[in-house]
């Protein structure tokens, strides 16, 4: 879920319902008290006070000390690894079932002590629901060690890096899902002023507030457009920024739209606060540059975790290297063209992915070196001229880099010698 509240709410809403019924079962059902049961079962009505006000105490104490403990990891991690990446340590589930659990276990125990009765003749103690109780708090216990290796572990470098990396993977794999090869034939290019003069009218579609282009539904906006037989030119992307009254695009049509049609239309644009990975590969891709940038800080200076960063990202490059970029000419199913997207290309995200951490390695001959490593990886696996004249037009950013800042002679030998396979190439 994309918000921290919804599963406690959940689980704390269950754990009323079970109240309620483990007490009915407990006026209808009565269980012999013989074996192991009677471990979990009790007759004593102030016994049953004493062990539900033992459990309710413990777990709204414990469902404190969870809630500061995440305060406390979302604080390392903010300053860490940056404040856009405690959004992945809130929506971690783990910690959302934690929380829940105490806090719901504290509302059970209340709930059911609230039901005990011993006054005259009037006897009620629910002995089956504080059994229950009583193992909720044995697997409470389980899940607060649960918890805690959670936590040490989420907090370390090396898995934030490698949550990050699987995130990134998992993305591209659904943005480009063809390899080259795969693809259906050549891509087609238009003559994008002829196509835009061969409608007699133009509309530009404006933002309606300010934010950032979340999502855009590409399938509904195609059949939007082609039901009114006009030619949308688009001019931002998921993850642009967008100024209300700004422009996001431009219509080309034979005839006028419909107030009804453009206000549908904008309902395709999904335009928020913040930006998010759904549809903004730049995004993820930056979360693990930031990541590296402040381990290169003077503050930090922690090489090996950019070293790390680095080695994730050419992983992702190499994909890319390889994937098939979707054309930004979408036609509609009878072959006209429709839309004219903004769309990512290769050597776009190879700048999003090393331009910073280049800018960052300075004074750090082992990132220098490992960023030219990593060019050489990238430039053996690409296919295309383009792409290959992108990966060495950043082999030789780094190395001027390089004979800049790196003093010790060896180290630059290093430099010379990765250098040398891409400039040869």
């Amino acid at each position: 879920m994309a918000t921290f509240w919804f599963v406690p709410v959940l689980i704390i809403c269950f754990a009323v319902l079970l109240s309620i019924g483990m007490v009915s079962m407990d006026r209808s059902v009565t269980i012999s008290q013989e074996g192991w049961v009677r471990y979990f079962l009790v007759n004593s009505s102030d016994s049953a006070r004493s062990i539900l006000s033992t459990i309710s105490g413990a777990m709204i104490g414990v469902a404190g000390t969870v809630f500061s403990v995440t305060l406390v990891a979302l604080t390392l991690a903010s300053t860490q690894f940056g404040p856009r990446l405690v959004k992945n340590f809130m929506y971690i589930r783990l910690n959302q079932i934690v929380l829940g659990s105490y806090i719901s276990t504290y509302l059970y125990c209340l709930i059911v002590l609230n039901s005990i009765k011993d006054s005259g003749n009037d006897v009620f103690v629910p002995s089956i629901s504080i059994g229950v109780a009583l193992l909720a708090a044995i697997a409470n216990i389980i899940l607060l060690i649960i918890f805690i290796h959670r936590i040490a572990v989420s907090i370390q470098a090396d898995k934030v890096i490698s949550e990050i990396s699987d995130i990134i993977s998992k993305q591209i794999e659904n943005l480009f899902p063809e390899r080259m090869g795969d693809e259906n034939g050549e891509i087609e290019k238009y003559d994008e002023s002829m196509e835009m003069l061969s409608y007699q009218k133009n509309t530009t579609i404006k933002s309606v507030k300010s934010g950032y282009l979340q999502y855009v539904d590409g399938g509904a906006l195609m059949q939007i457009v082609a039901k009114n037989e006009s030619l949308f030119n688009l001019y931002h992307r998921p993850g642009s920024f967008l100024v209300e009254g700004g422009e996001i695009g431009v219509l080309y049509s034979n005839k006028g739209w419909e107030a009804e049609s453009l206000d549908n239309l904008l309902t395709q644009f999904v335009i928020g606060k913040t930006k998010t990975s759904q549809q903004d590969l730049e995004f993820s891709i930056h979360q693990m540059v930031e990541i590296a940038a402040r381990a290169l800080s003077p503050g930090v200076n922690d090489p090996y975790t950019a070293i790390a960063c680095i080695d994730n990202l050419t992983a992702t490059m190499c994909y890319l290297a390889e994937a098939h970029f979707p054309s930004k000419y979408r036609k509609d199913e009878e072959g006209k063209l429709r839309v004219i997207a903004d769309v990512l290309n290769f050597e776009g995200l190879l700048d999003a992915a090393f331009n910073q951490i280049r800018q960052f390695s300075v004074g750090s001959p082992s990132v220098i070196i490992r960023l030219m490593e990593a060019l050489t990886t990238i430039l053996y696996i690409a296919k295309r001229e383009s792409h290959k004249i992108a990966v060495i037009k950043h082999a030789e950013m780094v190395y001027r880099l390089g004979k800049r800042t790196i003093k010790e002679e060896n180290d630059m030998n290093d430099l010379e010698e990765r250098a040398g396979r891409i400039i040869e190439t």
